[in-house]
């Protein structure tokens, strides 16, 4: 058997690092994206048919940004490439030949049921504030999405398993700029879309529509000489192998796993559909969340995932526990101050952010509240993310779905609930708390599930950890709040509303980070030692 072909590689902080910056630009320029998308459409009954719309493709690529089929597909890769005299050239030719073949089908046979599938989500016209048939005609045109979503995931595993992480982390960006231009093309034609009736042939929605696709193909697509580079040339690969059968397996769990969170999504759109502009909200609001879990957690698990692979497959499991210590510290450490942050001036994103164009200040205010209610669900969502892969770099896709299952149940009664319990216009912070509290569940069931197979797993440096941060936290945003309380009056009467959002978002979130990091220095956290003696050196 011969070794890899893959390069060396690189360290994990390098490679995180790196990945760290490629995300950082792309959730910037898709943050740009998304604040141009609310500006040409506002949180309003055609933003929320596009979302929705949108939202159908996403199932294949639905946990951000992150991939669960490239997740899945890396442990694969890296025991063909330990085990086979070719490096594993002819099982991954093989294997993306079958992918390529499985996405076009499932893409032709969601085009097909696009109203079976929009109905879904927003039931009949009666039931909705958003609007079927507009979202039926975007389905169309973006359900291709699936074919390139999955080369994509598929291309930057086979990435990642030679140590190359860059290319994947940027692609997004290409997307994004792209999307922007679309965005562009169509604030400057003449006229709004027609409602009634609604035609596919409306040029403002066949722009939108092949716009959104066409941003995705080029970010999948952009891989391909990036693959050649690193010594690989995909070519159809007909025949069979005993393995493609454990791919098969592992994949039919992975559907099951984001069928059943799709389950939870169409409920939570169902619930916020018959309230104007919810549907988006909602949306917004989520993509708000994931810009620190993008630019922070999923650069560490990408790295971190080809490591925990060869550990598994070569039985070192202490060295697995090892990995999954640290990438839960990490992420404790980086993201539960903005936790903090975001919970204290959530609102005050929405209106600084989102107050432009046909949003309104009421709308984006809105935004806000629902991403500050909601932020205590980004911790535990990157950990239950981090568990995940842990299953997977194990061969084990059924447990995860097992227990998205039960984060599903639980989930699904808080939000049926939110319409009886809270008034309208509260229904939609209702239903992203309900959203982030099955994080919460999800990441505590996979802590225990993880600790009965492989013992152990370090929780007392975890739960050391989260102290230190969280006290270091606290005085960070105590100082930042009480920046703001100070400033706020004298602002109020001589500021607009969005200009004093700007304002105490800077002063209060900067102070906040500032006493943050200082406290950090003073409670010791021994993971920031590197960064403290690099900074001494310097």
């Amino acid at each position: 058997m011969s070794s890899s072909p893959s390069a060396p590689q690189p360290s994990l902080v390098r490679a995180s690092g790196s990945m760290a910056v490629a995300s950082l630009v792309s959730r910037l320029t898709g943050f740009v994206r998304q604040l141009a998308l609310a500006a040409a459409l506002g949180l309003s009954v055609l933003n929320d048919s596009y979302t929705v719309a949108n939202t159908l493709p996403n199932i294949v690529y639905e946990l951000l940004l992150g991939g669960v089929l490239s997740s899945v597909m890396v442990p694969l890769l890296v025991r063909a490439q330990s085990e086979d005299r070719d490096g594993g050239e002819a099982y991954t030719q093989k294997l993306l030949t079958v992918s390529a073949v499985v996405l076009v089908l499932a893409t032709v046979l969601a085009i097909v049921t696009a109203p079976l599938l929009t109905w879904l989500y927003l039931g009949g016209e009666s039931h909705s504030a958003a609007n079927p048939q507009l979202a039926t005609a975007f389905a169309v045109l973006l359900l291709p999405e699936i074919v390139f979503y999955g080369l994509g995931a598929l291309f930057g595993a086979i990435l990642n398993t030679r140590g190359v992480f860059a290319p994947f982390a940027w692609a997004p960006v290409l997307n994004n700029v792209v999307m922007l231009g679309v965005l562009g093309i169509y604030l400057l034609m003449p006229g709004e879309i027609n409602l009634n009736p609604i035609s596919l042939n409306d040029p403002k929605v066949l722009v939108l529509g092949l716009g959104t696709t066409l941003g995705i193909a080029v970010q999948a697509l952009v891989l391909v000489p990036w693959m050649r580079k690193a010594g690989f040339r995909w070519r159809p690969r007909w025949g069979w192998d005993r393995r493609l059968l454990e791919a098969g397996g592992l994949y039919v769990w992975v559907i099951g796993y984001v069928l059943i969170g799709q389950a939870g999504y169409i409920v939570t759109t169902r619930v916020a559909a018959p309230f104007a502009g919810s549907v988006s909200t909602y949306a917004n609001a989520w993509l708000l969340l994931q810009v620190p879990y993008g630019v922070l957690g999923v650069s560490l698990l990408t790295a971190l995932l080809p490591r925990m692979s060869r550990s598994a497959a070569s039985g070192r499991l202490d060295e697995v526990v090892k990995d999954l210590s640290l990438g839960s510290r990490y992420s404790t450490l980086t993201l539960l101050p903005v936790t903090v942050l975001i919970t204290l001036f959530g609102t005050s994103i929405g209106v600084a952010l989102f107050s432009l164009g046909r949003t309104s200040e009421a709308g984006a205010s809105r935004l806000g509240a629902t991403l500050a209610v909601s932020a205590f669900g980004l911790l535990p969502y990157a950990l239950s993310m981090l568990q995940l892969r842990v299953f997977y770099a194990m061969k084990d896709a059924r447990t995860p779905t097992v227990i998205q299952l039960v984060m599903v149940l639980v989930k699904i009664p808080m939000l049926l609930a939110c319409p009886a319990l809270l008034p309208p216009g509260d229904v939609v912070l209702g239903l992203a708390v309900a959203n982030s509290a099955s994080f919460v569940i999800g990441a505590v069931l996979g802590q225990l599930w993880l600790r009965h197979r492989l013992g152990p797993l370090d929780s007392s440096a975890l739960a050391v950890t989260f102290g230190k941060t969280a006290v270091a936290s606290t005085f960070g945003g105590l100082a930042g709040a009480g920046l703001v309380l100070w400033i706020r009056d004298p602002l109020a009467g001589q500021v607009g509303t969005v200009a004093q959002a700007w304002i105490v978002l800077g002063a209060g979130a900067v102070t906040a980070l500032v006493v943050t990091v200082a406290a950090m220095r003073v409670v010791r956290l021994t993971e920031l030692d590197p960064v403290w003696r690099r900074l001494a050196r310097r």
